[in-house]
């Protein structure tokens, strides 16, 4: 399930909960976000649409 990583975020988490879901680098996903210019507003509503991780009970 895609969700908002909780360890690997800088802002919201949802660039870490990308790269977790698909097994890739946080960095190569932050990097795609800024080259492509995919921008502000596409982070702001995925940030708002993909839910939190749940909080692990460890």
């Amino acid at each position: 399930m895609l969700c908002r990583s909780r360890n690997d975020r800088v802002i919201a988490g949802v660039c870490g909960g990308i790269a977790d879901h698909f097994g890739w680098s946080a960095t190569v996903v932050r990097l795609f976000f800024i080259i492509t210019g995919v921008g502000i507003l596409t982070y702001v509503i995925l940030a708002i649409v993909i839910p939190d991780s749940p909080s692990s009970l460890l």
